[in-house]
């Protein structure tokens, strides 16, 4: 069985798993459910195709379903729109190769890099593939961290979140935001499992981070485009920021993350004193962080 193989059929049981057959109306039948979820009968017959196709996918046999199919099964295994790209991707319905090779290095354009810094007064990151930290601009160094200190290589944000004491300690919520960066991590490996670098970056943070191998395990997948951060920041103290995803036409493989706070509010007087802040500090980064 080819790798992605072994993912595909890892994901439809664990998705399976999570199933709640009261919710799916299904009708009762005396049977004892030794473990949760639906069977593999009732998502085939939900899905409209017949119990052994399903079990030959849930088997990660090598077939490919059609993409009405794919919606389907998606449908009754209660898979949100990340869930579905990420079933289409291990199916094979993705562009990507499987096969091992190492991606051109991403580079950002000088118009993107000008808006960074355009927006001066809100932290701004512009994040690539596997969450590798393209670029900061002087809020987002202030409020997270300087990611230009680091070597080029290591500039990434799941990197830094899940190994790094300081980020540990600078979110209140640091659980719920390393959760969901597994999460981001696992659909970027579904769409290009051949990358060599982002499996080089799981393997390190499965080696490096218990929490990580436990949570790549449940095999969850999500897609960021919006939320908050509780932080207890070393300057400022505590404050909540809210984020919002934007990827630049023509560019998929390249996501900016704009942090605001709410007007009046003590996480905007908060991030207020920290502008002030940097704008009084001669040094780069934040020291002792």
């Amino acid at each position: 069985m080819a790798g992605n193989n072994r993912e595909l059929a890892d994901f439809l049981r664990r998705a399976r798993s999570q199933c709640d057959p009261a919710r799916a109306g299904l009708p009762a039948d005396g049977r004892v459910r030794r473990v949760p979820g639906l069977r593999r009968e009732e998502v085939a017959l939900l899905a409209g195709v017949s119990s052994d196709y399903y079990a030959r996918l849930e088997q990660g046999r090598r077939i490919v379903p059609s993409p009405a199919v794919v919606e389907a099964i998606g449908r009754a295994l209660e898979l949100d729109a990340a869930g579905r790209g990420h079933l289409a991707d291990l199916i094979g319905l993705g562009a990507a190769s499987p096969q091992p090779r190492t991606r051109e290095l991403q580079r950002v354009r000088p118009g993107l890099r000008q808006l960074l810094d355009a927006l001066d007064g809100e932290p701004a990151l512009l994040l690539g593939r596997r969450m590798d930290v393209l670029a900061a601009n002087r809020m987002a160094a202030a409020l997270f961290v300087d990611f230009e200190r680091f070597p080029g290589p290591r500039r990434n944000y799941a990197r830094w979140i899940l190994l790094d004491a300081d980020a540990r300690a600078l979110f209140e919520d640091w659980e719920v935001q390393a959760r969901a960066v597994v999460e981001t991590l696992r659909l970027d490996a579904g769409r290009d499992p051949g990358d060599r670098a982002t499996v080089a970056l799981v393997a390190e943070l499965r080696e490096e981070s218990p929490e990580f191998g436990r949570w790549w395990q449940e095999h969850r997948v999500y897609q960021r485009t919006h939320g908050s951060k509780r932080l207890r920041h070393p300057i400022v103290g505590a404050l909540t920021v809210e984020y919002e995803t934007f990827s630049p036409p023509g560019d998929p493989d390249t996501t900016l993350f704009l942090y605001t706070t709410a007007a009046g509010s003590p996480s905007r007087e908060a991030m207020d004193v920290l502008t002030s802040w940097t704008m009084s500090e001669r040094e780069p980064g934040l020291p002792g962080r």
